[in-house]
């Protein structure tokens, strides 16, 4: 029986983890071993950040919203829970938009919100 050597599908992987180590400083790039490894710590930290951002964008939205509540005279949780009493469901992305882009609508809400609590 004929012996089978694996020699083309190991270069071939190889160069797939090099090809996904393009850009990385010094031996990084170049070195397999090296290489190999940069790109699993990287899959790694793509894989936790890509949790992280949704975090990350709430709180800054949050931040928004409350930075234009306490302009109209409020906090952020009394605005929250007064849209909530009032039936209003606008998510917190909508919210922060609004209060960049439409300040007469925001605070025509923050109104709303005012009465309702």
């Amino acid at each position: 029986m004929a012996r089978i050597k694996g020699a083309m599908m190991t270069r071939k992987r190889r160069n797939k983890m090099l090809k996904m180590a393009k850009g990385y400083w010094g031996a990084k790039s170049k070195h397999f071993k090296m290489a190999n490894e940069q790109v699993m710590k990287s899959l790694t930290y793509a894989y936790i950040s890509r949790r992280l951002k949704k975090r990350d964008f709430r709180q800054l939205w949050i931040t928004r919203i409350s930075a234009a509540c306490k302009i109209n005279g409020m906090n952020y949780s009394t605005f929250m829970h007064g849209l909530k009493l009032a039936g209003v469901e606008i998510n917190r992305k909508m919210l922060s938009e609004m209060a960049i882009n439409d300040a007469v609508a925001f605070t025509a809400l923050c109104d709303l919100a005012k009465q309702q609590a």
